[in-house]
């Protein structure tokens, strides 16, 4: 059975004289999978498991023969939350209410068993899982904890089962709407177990060694009252209808900026943050479990879990990647550039693969700005704890720059990332290519470029091949792998050993003007400037993809990657492909004038005086919804001819490349399901991407 029920003698709290007996005997419940391989998740089958043991712990509690009861996991999880799969086949919403019931059922046991309940979270706990741990009376944490979190609205849910009633009480409400939207929103960012406590979710740290004894002796300690367990002082009246108002306001402001109202889910769970101020317990569970109804067999969700099992499936298996037995060992790197991208990737290949890494560019000063950044960079993580003192010192030490690209000669892997431009890479290729071992893979960061009109100056082509990352490097988990008429398995499998040891999630691509993203990105912007080009006003032209819930709007995100990248994107797909796109003087007046903010770069979207010294419109304005229609049309359009010239091998690959690459949210399934749902696949190819 997963969920294992033993009795276990508590020992003495800390600092008592050994030998002296505990406070009596506790009911250890461990949340098995029985399986190495996978995690504890809260489903059809585990649920009343749990259930079952969570009686028997009562009735041993019932008869005096123990004192309180445990909750733990094994193998560094907790619980990894509620089993998506069997929800994904939820068939309607009565179903999905009794889901919910369940769960509040099974785990609100823990505050009714008679004894005090301890969670003993002993690493990953999302969803489900960590409101397994807040039902519990007390929480202790191991320090190394890293996977803390309510990712529901990331998917298309909400915390279903305590979650949004449980953490604004124990926690307080900023907190709630922080793990709970703040973060899912942010690509479902977690927090640690010492962040736990510091927010006040779990009560302790302990280290990870003897976690569970050291637990064991914290929970004798509290039961003996040697160990006082300190809470947060709930505010009263004003102050707290206050207080609690702020949080929800600033949850409301992230989910605007976010998914701009595209996705129902994080205002679902801002209306039950707020309901919990006064909403009795009960009752407020009664609203999860409306909440829960609703939104497991909403369009939303299901859309949310195809794309959440397809980044899961593509970060373990990508498709078409040769046996990872033929990769070469890299046990050295070398970057040829040192500006901002070329530092940001030294640094990542530094701290995944903690090589020597070696960077090169013409002069001195360039060589040492880059080396700075890098060595600053390592300062980051050390401040963030991701890595020790020792480690970060062991780094700084093994990053080195040179103006002599003979430096790089011992190098397994060389990855070019200069200036994008065909000559200037050429010339590079020229002078690298005879300075390395002949079994070194050359790797280039173009991100529009022919990678292999870029291999023909190369005596050995086959070792070429595109390896292209997203800025930043460090935050975007895509590379787009791109493969030539000439690459050899080798080398390919070299560049997804390697994407996989950087914790970046590789997308094969075939050769083609702007690859996947890129090219697809660039089309719906082509038509945003389009619009603006003929007279539509730069706000309305905004606001028009709202729908799309994409992280930034169309000019703020014009601004972040830079008006002369996408100038220079423009300017190869116009180039590649006249009767699509083209190169808006819009846009090179922009870059011309020095690339200032058109809308604000913080904050509420809106114009800066810059758009009007910028801009230059016709008077032919359109309309929000006919721009938005515009778009889709495009992008399905775009998508289309993606798959039929082969560039990838399926709409699922497109759909990981804009989720990962540009931050399409999980509750549309990624691109290519959300034009079948609005009619574009069909309106204008004839024929849907999916089955219906």
């Amino acid at each position: 059975m997963p969920v294992h029920v033993r009795v276990l003698d508590l020992p003495a709290p800390p600092g008592r004289p050994a030998g002296r007996p505990g406070p009596g005997r506790l009911a250890l419940l461990t949340l098995d999978p029985g399986d190495p391989r996978r995690p504890f998740v809260l489903g059809p089958q585990t649920l009343p498991q749990l259930r079952e043991a969570l009686e028997e712990a009562g009735r041993l509690a019932a008869a005096g023969e123990v004192v309180a009861v445990g909750v733990t996991g094994v193998q560094g999880v907790f619980c990894a939350g509620a089993d998506l799969k069997s929800m994904a086949g939820t068939p309607d919403r009565e179903a999905a209410l009794a889901t919910g019931r369940l769960g509040h059922d099974v785990l609100g046991r823990l505050a009714t068993l008679g004894v005090p309940s301890f969670a003993y979270v002993n690493g990953l706990a999302l969803g489900g899982g960590l409101e397994t741990a807040l039902h519990a009376a007390h929480r202790t944490v191991v320090t190394t904890a890293r996977g803390l979190g309510l990712p529901e609205a990331h998917l298309g849910l909400v915390p279903g089962w305590g979650g949004t009633w449980l953490l604004p009480h124990l926690a307080g409400p900023d907190v709630a709407v922080k793990v709970a939207v703040e973060n899912a929103l942010a690509g479902n960012r977690t927090i640690t177990g010492p962040q736990a406590v510091q927010l006040g979710i779990a009560d302790v740290a302990l280290e990870p060694a003897d976690f569970l004894l050291q637990s064991l002796r914290w929970t004798a300690a509290v039961l003996t009252g040697e160990a006082p367990v300190a809470r947060r002082t709930p505010l009263e009246g004003a102050e707290e209808a206050a207080a609690w108002e702020a949080a929800v306001a600033r949850g409301r402001a992230v989910a605007d900026a976010r998914v701009h109202g595209a996705a129902p889910a994080p205002y679902r769970a801002l209306d039950l943050i707020a309901a919990a101020r006064t909403n009795g317990r009960e009752e407020h569970f009664a609203a999860e479990d409306a909440a829960i109804g609703d939104l497991v067999v909403s369009p939303q969700l299901r859309a949310g879990l195809y794309a959440f099992d397809l980044v899961q499936r593509y970060g373990k298996r990508p498709t078409g990647a040769p046996p990872r037995e033929l990769a070469r060992r890299v046990a050295s790197v070398g970057v040829v550039g040192a500006g901002l991208m070329a530092s940001q990737l030294a640094l990542l290949f530094l701290h995944r693969l903690q090589v020597p890494v070696v960077l090169t560019d013409v002069d001195d000063a360039r060589v040492s700005k880059g080396l700075e950044s890098v060595r600053s960079g390592v300062d980051e993580l050390r401040a963030k704890g991701r890595v020790s003192a020792d480690t970060a010192n062991r780094l700084k030490a093994s990053v080195s720059g040179s103006v002599d690209k003979s430096a790089l000669a011992g190098c397994d892997l060389v990855v070019e990332a200069v200036f994008e431009e065909m000559a200037v890479k050429h010339a590079v290729l020229r002078e690298l290519e005879p300075l390395l071992r002949e079994d070194a893979v050359i790797a280039t960061n173009t991100s529009s470029l022919s990678v292999t009109e870029m291999a023909s100056v190369l005596a050995h082509p086959e070792r070429f091949v595109g390896f292209h990352f997203f800025n930043p490097v460090a935050v975007l988990p895509l590379v787009e792998v791109v493969r030539t008429g000439r690459t050899d398995d080798a080398t390919l499998a070299t560049a997804f050993a390697v994407g996989a040891s950087l914790k970046k999630t590789c997308v094969l691509v075939r050769d083609a003007p702007a690859f996947v993203v890129n090219r697809v990105s660039t089309r719906m912007f082509d038509e945003v400037v389009r619009a603006v080009d003929a007279g539509t006003p730069l706000m309305v032209a905004e606001r028009a993809l709202d729908e799309l819930g994409l992280p930034m709007t169309p000019f703020r995100l014009a601004s972040f990657v830079g008006p002369a990248v996408m100038l220079h994107v423009h300017e190869t797909l116009a180039a590649a492909f006249p009767e699509r796109y083209r190169v808006s003087e819009n846009l090179r007046r922009w870059v011309e004038a020095g690339a200032p903010d058109l809308v604000t770069p913080k904050g509420p979207v809106e114009p800066t005086g810059a758009a009007e010294r910028v801009l230059r419109q016709g008077a032919q304005p359109l309309s929000g919804p006919e721009l938005l229609r515009r778009v889709q049309d495009a992008l399905a359009d775009e998508v289309r001819r993606v798959l039929d010239e082969g560039v990838v091998a399926g709409p699922q690959d497109v759909d990981v490349c804009l989720v990962l690459g540009t931050g399409h949210p999980l509750s549309t399934g990624g691109i290519t399901p959300y034009l079948d749902r609005v009619g574009a696949s069909e309106r204008v190819t004839g024929r849907r991407f999916h089955p219906a």
